[in-house]
This record gives C-alpha cells, structure tokens and sequence, in this order.
C-alpha cells in the first residue's frame, strides 16, 4: 500500500479513480486539481500533471500508460481486482441475492474502507461533490448491515457500529432509528428514548425541525412496549433486571387490565395500542394502513419504522400458526405486550373460554361480553385472555370489528363474510376463536352467530362493546364482564410500574393526585406517562398543574391524534342519540353523583323519563351504578362534558376520520 502526498497529482488520480473507465472532461480535472486559481495556460498545466501522475506511478511499478488521454479529458483503466471503490460495488450488488452470504460479503465490502475519505487529497471540490456520494454508498451497506443483524435478534452485537455511525453522523435518523431498535432490543429502553431525545435536539437546534414520522413512531412504540419489527418476536420485550420494565401500551389498564393492543402500534377500540386485525379490505385495510405504520405501522405510519416483524399474510394482525404443509396458517390475534392486572376478570374469563375444549362437539359456541365504556380496556382485556386459552383453539383465533370506520355499525353480512373467510380454512384442525370487537347492539352479535355457525359453533366467542348488551345476555347467557375506572391503588401501581418506584416515591401526593385528575381512566394514565416518560425531568407535581389547567384537552399526545381523550369522549358523544348526548351533557354540572330526582330537576323531566336517560347512560358505559339508587359520573368524563358544554356536535372533524381509520375496531 502507498500513501501519496497531498499534491496536485494525487487530487488528479483522486479525480480519476472516482470515475474508473470513464472520459473524465479535461474542464472537471481542472477544477479538481486547481480550484478557481486554474493557470494561465491550462491545458499544457494538465498534461504536465499528468506526466508527473503517470513517473509517481511507474515509480512503484504500476504501468505508467494506466492514464490514457482521450478526445475531451482523460480515463483511467481499472476493474475490481484493482480498485476497491470497483471491488466493494461489486460485492454490495451481488450480496442482493445471496441468501445466507449476503452479511459476511457486505461485511468484507465494509472492511474495504480504511480511514477517512480522501484523507491525502487537497482538492476542495472532489470533497465538496465526491465525498459525500462515496459516504451514502458506504452508509447504505452499513444500514443494510445493521439491519440483517437486527432482523437475526443480535441487538448487542450491532451497537458498535451503530454508536459509531451515529457519531460520525449525527443528523442521520435511519441509523439513529436502527440505534434506537438496537438498545430497546437489548432491554435498554431507556437508552433508546435517550438516542431519540438526542437528535430530536440536535435537528431542533441545528435545523428547526423535528424527527421525522419514523422516528417518532419508534419512540411511540417503545413508550407503549411494542415488538419491533426487524426484531425475533419476543426479543423487544426483553427486560433484563437493570433496565425498567417496558410500559404496555397506550390504552389499558393495569390492576384491571392494561394494553389493549399489541405490536403493530394502533389504537384499540379503547385506546390501547394493538396491531390491524386482518380481515376484508376495507376494515383490516384501513387498521392495517397505520400500523404502521408497516405501520405502518405506524404507526403505520408512513414507511412506519419498523414496528412488528411482516406476517405470512400481509396483515399485522394475523401470524402465521402452526399447521400442515402446505395448508393456510391458522390466523391468530394481536398480542397484548405488558398486560397487567384485571387478575380475577381474567381468570373468569380464561375459565369460560376454557369450556370449549370440555365440549368440543356443543352445538354453539362458549360465548363471554366484555363491556365497558371508552378508554376501559375491554379489547386487551379480551386478546389477553384469549392468547392465555390459545392452545385449546387450534382451528386459530380472528379480531373482527363490528363498527365501520364512520362509527356506524357495519353490515352483519360483511363481517360475517371476514369471519368465515378468517377462520374457515383452519376450522378442519379443531374449535376456533372469535374476538368480535365493538359491537353496538345485541342484533349484531345474534345475527352474526346465526351466519357464521359453521365456523363458531365448535369453538367460542368473546364480544367487547361499550354496551351492556342485556338482551344478548338474557337471549344467550354468556358469561359477563363489565370494566370500569380502576381503582385508586390499581391506578397508583401501574404509575409506579412504568416511571419507576423512586420517582413516584418521591412524590407520592403529586402521583395521587395524577390519578386523580385521570379519573383512573387507562387510556388518561397511559396519556400521562408517556409525557411523563419522556420528560424526565419533569416533576409529577408540575405535571398535575399544567394538566388542571386545560382538562382534559392536555390528555393528548401532540404527535398521534389517536392518542387524545377528548378525540374518544367526542366519538363517544357522536354514537348517541341528540337528546342522550344533550343529557349527558347537561348532568355533568351536577356534582357527579346522580339520583333520580336529581337528574330530573336538572334536565326539567318528569322523574319516568330521568331514569330512563339514566339507565341509556348506564348502558353505554358514560355511568356507574355506586349504589342501588345512586349513580356516578367518572370525573374525567365529567371534565370532558363540561369543557364540551352545550357544543355536543363540535368535533374535531379533521381528526376524527383519521383516528378511525387507524383502529382495529374501526371504534373510537
């Protein structure tokens, strides 16, 4: 190896083997050599230089004719035994298609660059135009690197070179994203959403601008305790004991049920995270177009970073299950990473569901409702328990949405259709599983059963709805679940759970208060911690301050519109009848709790039609039933309804779509 010194002869050959075998302009040689200061007489300057390039390399044995002069410039003759720039080409193009070989031949490519780039060459143009086209080439393969290691489940391995691209590069958010992957996959979580804090002030300071959507999907992700894709299923949950747990996702409830979602990052019917079920195109399209966000997801997201590693079929939601060859995997559900609590709703549940292997040949399916009003948990509380009883459901388990993206209650017909093409091609194997989301009236619910017996009737079913769904229930006796706020000390744990012991310790009144002010609502608390997780800095105290200041407009995430309390409060008032919405309104200047007089006075009806109001409001999960005769209204509800006054028609118009079309439910 020979290092040349910095002269004019070297930036000539530098000129001329960053385009090996081409004509390279006799203009283009001048400019890289001399700069603006090119001599009076400058074509008999370069061929003067090139008389010196041409001794410099005789001088260590290399043909002196390797510089040809041709018509307009000159060429230099190379190829890739000669060249590495040639050689490393060549191997990044064939490892395309080399299976199992493409990491060691990208990683000799990689070893082909020693130092700097253009380290002895003086010429200021071949480092302003050559050398950032030459350091793309090179990041381009490094990515591509770190992502097949990614991909393999070695986090640990590829944080060198990504903490050394990332130095080297620091506005670089591919490889800060791959940063970010690498530590979450490695159980340091909170590493992560350090590299996301670091740039994210960096391009703010420098340029003026955020991260862009990958990046803040990923840190999205990681706040809620997704898997990510890129990585083993499995491997983005690890939490090794020094690192904190990693939250569930943004909607459920801990204590009595927390995440309602799963990898694929888009809110649940009750504001859990969770991936798009697969289903017909237009509803698991339209879940499956945010997850990301990917997607998706994505939340997806636009070229969602990557969240949930691609399934057999093309949709988030359904992986591929065991079966034999050549057959169609049996689809399963959504996973519900970190799920906590709810231990005695999901023991019931999981021993209901569990009757179906008891008696596989029953003419009708076991079937279990999980109501609960919005923000509740109710889905993750229903995939929760059905991944607990996967192994008795062989023939697969699907997630059906019964709410259209418009809040309308979709066909029985279409979604009968998505069930049967679900789980049919996998009923040959045993009892199947059915998770029919949102639904908003017991018809629903008997038709669809009626239409999909073939597929359900060996297997079981689990409704999740908003409402109480009593006409089902005394039609079908299945078994009952209703989910409410959760209780203080549920509340206050899952708080310390995900922002630590220490830094609710130290601040224990402020975190009460917190809860508080979340109406112990699990969509409100995972709103809450994230902020909470990323600021740091920030005390529980000032947090609670500045929430009271604009409640419950604040209990939103500025950069998903999905994540908003008031955005699902609103679509909650949407599905209701005008006079019910106007009621619901009006009682929440009441004190919050309610009795029948009460509410008639307040609404100016007879008492008849007080509890009749009272009783729709109960249905749909905007009541509690404290006592016999004496109702409540959650006091984040309560907030809710004051801040919208009389304005019960004012939505958000230009999110409320948007939100839809990003849940699994369709549901809001």
């Amino acid at each position: 190896m020979v290092v040349l010194p910095p002269a004019k002869p070297t930036s000539l050959l530098a000129a001329l083997l960053l385009r090996p075998g081409e004509v390279v302009p006799t203009d283009r040689l001048l400019e890289a050599v001399w700069g603006e200061k090119q001599p009076a007489t400058a074509k008999s300057a370069l061929q003067s230089c090139v008389l010196r390039l041409r001794r410099l390399l005789a001088r260590y044995g290399i043909a002196e004719r390797l510089v040809v002069a041709v018509a307009g410039g000159y060429r230099l003759s190379a190829d890739a035994e000669s060249l590495d720039l040639l050689h490393f080409r060549r191997l990044a193009a064939e490892a395309a298609g080399a299976g199992e070989s493409e990491l060691p031949m990208l990683r000799t490519a990689l070893g082909l660059w020693r130092g700097p780039l253009l380290a002895n060459v003086p010429s200021e143009l071949l480092h302003r135009d050559e050398v950032p086209r030459l350091a793309e080439q090179r990041l381009r393969v490094l990515e591509r690197v770190c992502e097949i290691q990614l991909a393999q489940g070695r986090c640990s391995e590829v944080l060198v070179d990504l903490w050394e691209a990332t130095g080297a590069h620091p506005q670089h958010e591919g490889l800060s994203a791959q940063l970010m992957r690498a530590l979450y996959g490695s159980g340091r979580q909170n590493e992560a959403l350090a590299e996301y804090r670091r740039i994210r002030g960096r391009l703010r300071d420098e340029l003026g601008v955020d991260p862009g959507p990958q990046l803040q999907g990923l840190e999205l992700a990681i706040l809620r305790g997704e898997e990510l894709r890129g990585l083993p299923r499995g491997q983005a949950a690890a939490e090794p004991a020094s690192a904190p747990p990693a939250p569930a996702p943004p909607v459920a409830p801990t204590g009595r049920g927390t995440g309602d979602g799963g990898p694929g990052g888009i809110v649940s019917a009750d504001g859990a995270a969770g991936p798009a079920h697969a289903g017909h195109a237009g509803h698991a399209g339209h879940a499956g177009q945010a997850a990301h966000a990917g997607h998706a997801a994505p939340l997806t997201a636009p070229a969602r970073p990557a969240l949930a590693a691609p399934d057999t079929t093309g949709t988030d939601a359904v992986l591929a299950g065991s079966g034999p060859a050549g057959a169609s995997p049996a689809p399963r559900l959504p996973r519900v990473p970190g799920f906590t609590g709810r231990a005695a709703e999901t023991a019931g549940l999981v021993a209901h569901l569990s009757r179906a292997e008891r008696a596989p040949g029953g003419p009708e399916p076991v079937l279990a409702v999980v109501s609960g009003g919005p923000g509740m948990g109710k889905t993750a509380l229903a995939l929760h328990a059905a991944h607990l009883v996967a192994d008795r459901y062989p023939g697969g388990a699907a997630l059906v949405s019964l709410t259209a993206p418009d809040g309308t209650p979709r066909p029985v017909e279409e979604a009968a259709a998505e069930l049967r093409a679900l789980l049919a091609p996998g009923a040959s194997r045993g009892p199947c599983l059915a998770v029919l989301d949102d639904a908003m009236h017991p018809d629903q619910v008997r038709d669809l059963l009626a239409g999909t017996a073939s597929v359900t009737g060996r297997g079981a079913v689990v409704v999740t709805s908003r409402r109480r769904l009593a006409a089902l229930v005394a039609t079908h006796g299945p078994a009952v679940l209703h989910l409410g706020a959760l209780p203080r000390q549920e509340s206050h744990a899952l708080l310390t759970r995900v922002l630590g012991r220490q830094r609710v310790a130290a601040e224990h009144a402020a975190a009460r208060a917190l809860t508080d002010l979340c109406g112990h609502v699990p969509l409100a608390l995972r709103i809450v911690m994230a902020r909470l997780l990323t600021r740091p800095a920030q005390r529980l105290a000032d947090c609670a301050t500045w929430l009271r200041r604009d409640l419950p407009a604040r209990l939103a995430l500025p950069d998903d519109p999905r994540l908003s309390v008031p955005l699902i409060l609103d679509g909650a008032l949407r599905r209701l009848p005008a006079p019910l919405a106007d009621a619901h309104l009006r009682l929440a200047r009441l004190n919050g709790q309610l009795t029948v007089p009460d509410a008639a006075g307040a609404l100016a009806v007879p008492e008849t039609r007080a509890e009749e109001l009272l009783e729709q409001l109960l249905d749909r999960g905007l009541l509690d039933e404290e006592q016999p005769g004496l109702l409540r209204m959650n006091a984040l509800f309560r907030a809710h309804a004051l801040h919208r006054g009389t304005r019960a028609g004012e939505v958000a118009q230009a999110l409320l779509p948007v939100a839809r079309h990003a849940l699994p439910s369709g549901a809001t």
